[in-house]
């Protein structure tokens, strides 16, 4: 795609990196900053998040959480209300959606707009371009912002009004975080009862639960490869952001409840920046391996 205008870009992290190369490799000029630089092809690199307003009218945020949101937009500040003013910021990664409720309502607040846009995906979706985004928002700010979605994601799911988007990631990542769990299980059991797990990789591979996620976290467990994709601290997180809003809105949520205790118990055995096949580490040490 051709795009004469900067887009700016927040956060080169596991996933913003490869989300920004694949904008710029679009022919999109992308002006980026992250709190750890890092190059990134065709990305032009600010020293500072007000450069990145100051070049861009469009903002992509792919920040790790709430806290740094608010500390690189200043919010809460003096500054806040000129550095978003006349700005369509998107924010694309996951926080509780009350809280991205509230953002939206101080950057229109402010002059700004404001776009929900959080991916499903780890990070090798996000090198090869095939993440899948949920949208919410002001249709206009929307409509403008899906084109420069496109080179990240091959599907983009309108939602509704803020904060749909982001309960929509939750769900979906509440689906992801047991079925990996499960899948952890199942290989753990299988290691125990002395099976082959290549032969139990063929098996689920060739059977109709088998899906990209499974193959991927399969091999990563049969292999011992717990090279970071999804990290066990960020799991964590969403796992607690999803806890928080299902019990907000009175929802059992029993098997999120288990993977929450696994999850924990594998970052207190020292695991966080693994990946979270590393799961299987929690049920390693209940079992006593």
């Amino acid at each position: 795609m051709e795009h004469s205008e900067n887009v700016g870009f927040l956060g080169l992290g596991i996933m913003g990196e490869p989300m920004a190369g694949n904008l710029a490799a679009a022919g999109v000029p992308v002006v980026a900053w992250s709190r750890t630089p890092r190059p990134v092809p065709g990305v032009s690199a600010a020293a500072r998040p007000a450069d990145v307003f100051a070049r861009a009218r469009t903002v992509l945020m792919m920040l790790a959480d709430r806290e740094a949101i608010d500390a690189v937009l200043g919010r809460g500040g003096p500054g806040f209300p000129e550095l978003v003013r006349g700005h369509t910021i998107v924010h694309m990664g996951t926080t509780a959606p009350e809280y991205s409720a509230a953002l939206e309502a101080d950057i229109v607040a402010a002059g700004g707009c404001y776009v929900e846009a959080p991916v499903s995906g780890s990070r090798l979706p996000a090198a090869a371009g095939e993440l899948v985004a949920m949208v919410a928002g002001d249709d206009a700010a929307v409509a403008r912002v899906r084109p420069l979605l496109a080179p990240m994601c091959r599907e983009v799911v309108g939602c509704g009004p803020v904060p749909q988007a982001l309960l929509m990631k939750l769900a979906v990542n509440l689906f992801l975080i047991t079925m990996v769990t499960g899948l952890a299980e199942a290989t753990h059991f299988a290691q125990r009862q002395g099976l082959d797990l290549e032969r139990l990789r063929g098996v689920l591979d060739a059977g109709p639960m088998a899906s990209a996620v499974s193959r991927g976290k399969a091999a990563k467990l049969v292999s011992r490869d717990f090279a970071v994709q999804a990290a066990i601290r960020d799991v964590l997180m969403n796992n607690r952001l999803i806890a928080e809003a299902a019990r907000a809105a009175g929802v059992a949520t029993p098997l999120l409840d288990a993977c929450h205790q696994l999850f924990g118990e594998t970052l207190a055995l020292g695991h966080g920046g693994e990946d979270m096949a590393a799961v299987v580490r929690a049920l390693e040490a209940r079992t006593g391996d």
